[in-house]
Formats: structure tokens, sequence, C-alpha cells
């Protein structure tokens, strides 16, 4: 039987909220370009496959995916659909509130768009807490897989690189196409970085101007990083190294 709340019933959804010890998994993504090879959606697919498996390994409720994200610097390519971050909190928000008022007091958002929606999810996250009484985790994949990346090889953080490239070949291979993919190598910044598991020192990421997306547009239809060394053999390394860790986040909460 799927774990997809949307795909059930209100009585077997009754037993799932039971069976679930009042935790929910929430996938968050965006709907954005991510280059010759990639699709639009490619974010929201991450959280997707990513909360599936550990709502199979752990009786958590999975719900619909929140397909949009926060993504100003990619309207520079069709396809593309942004969404205020106060929309998407309050969005979010009223989501958490409904699972709580059915006993769900113990949300897991995962954030399948990198570190662009965090700030706003944080916020939401808080006024949750703080409001309705429950507890709300965030799972990113990017912070979530520090001790995996470099043991596999993968570059840089950047957009459409290996690293979402090899996660969506693992996933999805039919909707990847290798062959498309143009790589845009990532310099290093002085005292600036993207990449959550950078080691040095760093300023706080902003988004890309739209004169800075224009360029990676121009240069390799959007992607910043080089996809070309992605496979799917790590991909699944680093599918199953983010579903083993948020196992662990739901059982924490189940136990607590």
């Amino acid at each position: 039987m799927s774990v997809w709340l949307q795909t059930k019933s209100w009585e077997e959804a009754k037993e799932a909220i039971k069976q679930s010890k009042g935790v929910a998994i929430v996938p968050i993504g965006s709907v954005e370009q991510h280059s010759y090879h990639l699709p639009v959606g490619t974010d929201t697919y991450v959280a997707m496959t990513i909360g599936e498996e550990a709502a199979e390994k752990t009786g958590a409720v999975l719900t619909p995916p929140v397909w949009f994200g926060w993504s100003p610097h990619h309207m520079v390519l069709p396809g593309t659909l942004t969404i205020r971050p106060e929309v998407l909190s309050e969005l979010t928000y009223d989501i958490i509130k409904s699972l709580v008022a059915h006993g769900l007091n113990k949300i897991i958002l995962i954030n399948g768009h990198r570190i662009v929606n965090v700030v706003w999810m944080q916020l939401c996250a808080q006024k949750a807490q703080s409001e309705l009484g429950c507890t709300v985790k965030i799972f990113d994949p990017a912070y979530m897989s520090k001790d995996i990346v470099k043991k596999l090889g993968f570059g840089p953080v950047g957009h459409a690189e290996e690293i979402e490239t090899s996660h969506m070949m693992a996933r999805y291979p039919d909707l990847v196409h290798l062959e498309k993919a143009v790589d845009n190598p990532i310099k290093d910044a002085p005292l600036y970085s993207v990449d959550p598991t950078y080691e040095h020192d760093t300023l706080c990421y902003v988004p890309s101007t739209l004169e800075h997306a224009k360029a990676a547009a121009e240069k390799s239809g959007g992607c910043t990083g080089k996809p070309s060394k992605a496979d799917a053999e790590r991909g699944q390394i680093y599918h199953d190294h983010l579903v083993e860790n948020l196992v662990k986040v739901v059982k924490d909460l189940q136990n607590s």
C-alpha cells in the first residue's frame, strides 16, 4: 500500500496517523530550470524519493509535496515557477497546523531546494513550534550529507551538478539526459561559498542576481558544476545515506 497521504481514505489516514506515532514528513522542493539534462521538478523529486523510502521504513505519514519554492534567480529560463517566501512560509504553516489538528505533532520538512528555501522554512518552523506546540525538524540533503560527499568524490554544491544529477540518475533515470549536460566549473570566490560542506570562512548565501543567472544560462543552460562526472552508483550511495539519517530522525521523534 502506498505511504502517500493523498492515496488514502480518511479512515486509512486515521489508521496511518495512529501507526506513525505522531510523525509526519512534508517534502518541499521547487519547479525551476535545471539546465539541459534534468527536469524542472528535480528539487521536489529529490525530497519526494527520500521521504517516501523513509516513510516506508518507519510508518511516518507522508504528505503530498509542496512542489514550489523560492526561485527568483532562475526566472531567467522558462519552466521556472517562483513563489514569494512569505507565501511559502504561510502555506507550509497551514499544512503543519492541519497535521497537528489530526494528531501529527512531530513534523519533518524535507528541503530539496538547497539553501534558498532554508530561511523561510526556519521562520515557518519557529512560528509553528511557538504557536502550535509542535516539534518541527528541517532535513536538508546538502547539510545532511557532509559525511559522505567528499568520500564519494563529489565536487562542490552548485546547480544541476554531479550531486543532483547522480541522485536523479539513481532514482529517476528516465528523467535524466546526461548526453545533454554541459559543464560549468565552479570557481573559488574568496570568503564566499554556497556549499554547506565548505570548510573555510564564508559569507552567508544570497540568491544570485539575474545577471549572474543569465551568464550561467548562456554558458551551460543554467548549470553550475560538472554534471558530466555524475553516475548512478554514487547517486544511490548518496541516497541511501540520506534515507538512513532521515530514518534515524523519524525514529528519534517516534520514541520521544
